[in-house]
């Protein structure tokens, strides 16, 4: 699978809903209780549903997206928000030509547009916050193992030691006045570890522009909230169990949050008996094996919990719970161990229901 795995369990539906310039087909992986349905079934049965709920879904970003928004201006507010990330996704891309980032890494240089340089301030920060465990720069060690282009491989040792050489986001020069990015011989870059969280936060921003005081957006998975469900309950945000039996590991209730998480059993490929999963160590150019199988960020950024849930599971549990304990004021965490131990932070300890043993983490 190609995303980060979180479920939006919605009293107000998060389904298909009509809009304005024609319905979408495509299908979002989103699923309600038997209670919301009901919930549901009372609203779209009342004359003004189609006007209070616009849903779509997008697929963008090699994955399928949904938003949703409520009230009178859902309709202008979905309909804005599929054209940004239409226009972030085009912008961002590593494979297409005409993207900014494309053109950076081919050219070396460039100035870029205010969402690049934002970005790419924000990536430098969390690699400065994470000391070099989220970097940019693990691109062309990425594509040496195919996850980039689906051609799956275990790259030779001598292969991934020479990549190695250029994994280093502290050497990108930047102009901040200018905006200015160079990067050294051999450098490429790949936004893709923050990317959807950098997109989900704009929706939230162009949700409030509109007047939408209600609505979600889950790209790949990754949900972000604003505000509450249109009743002023809380949206209830079900976390899937790694091992995909259909399973969670518990819900979490929550408002105007963003919800993300990361895990090797995402997208990952066998050989020989073993998985290697996607969420490369930029100290050893292998895939991460550090005790986490599963990590969730629950922050107001969007972008931040993004860079977090890959940077927390490469650390393994005892320096995530570390890192946490430093920044408990922007973000909360739950962990799930390779031996199967579940630890929630105190921040969102009591809004979470889980049928694991839950082992809360106190600063």
């Amino acid at each position: 699978m190609k995303k980060k795995i979180v479920i939006a369990i919605l009293c107000a539906a998060v389904s298909m809903g009509t809009i304005g310039c024609g319905n979408s087909t495509a299908s979002a992986k989103t699923t309600q209780t038997q209670t919301d349905k009901k919930e549901d079934s009372k609203s779209e049965n009342s004359e003004k549903s189609s006007e209070e709920k616009q849903s779509r879904d997008i697929f963008a970003m090699d994955t399928y997206m949904t938003v949703t928004a409520y009230g009178e201006h859902a309709s202008e507010a979905v309909e804005k928000a599929e054209t940004e990330i239409k226009r972030l996704d085009g912008m961002l891309s590593t494979g297409n030509e005409n993207s900014e980032v494309y053109k950076l890494n081919q050219n070396g240089e460039a100035v870029v547009s205010d969402d690049t340089a934002y970005l790419y301030e924000r990536s430098e920060k969390i690699y400065k916050q994470t000391k070099g465990v989220f970097d940019i720069s693990i691109y062309p060690v990425m594509d040496a193992w195919g996850f980039t282009t689906e051609n799956y491989r275990i790259p030779a040792e001598d292969e991934l030691s020479a990549l190695l050489k250029n994994v280093d986001a502290s050497k990108i020069q930047y102009d901040k006045k200018t905006k200015k990015i160079t990067l050294p011989k051999n450098v490429k870059i790949d936004f893709g570890g923050i990317a959807k969280g950098y997109t989900s936060s704009r929706i939230m921003q162009i949700y409030k522009k509109c007047g939408v005081t209600s609505g979600l957006v889950s790209l790949g998975g990754n949900v972000q909230l604003l505000g509450a469900k249109p009743d002023g309950s809380a949206w209830k945000v079900a976390v899937e169990s790694p091992d995909e039996d259909g399973n969670y590991l518990g819900i979490l209730q929550a408002k105007d949050k963003a919800v993300i998480t990361s895990g090797g059993y995402e997208r990952y490929f066998e050989k020989n008996g073993k998985n290697y999963h996607h969420i490369i160590d930029p100290s050893t150019g292998y895939p991460a094996e550090n005790g986490l199988i599963s990590v969730t960020i629950v922050s107001d950024d969007g972008t931040l919990a993004d860079g977090l849930s890959t940077s927390l599971f490469i650390m393994g549990k005892e320096k995530a719970e570390k890192f946490w304990k430093k920044y408990s004021d922007k973000f909360d965490v739950i962990l799930l161990t390779d031996d199967d131990q579940l630890y929630v932070s105190e921040g969102i300890a009591d809004d979470f229901q889980s049928d694991y043993k839950v082992n809360i983490m106190k600063k």
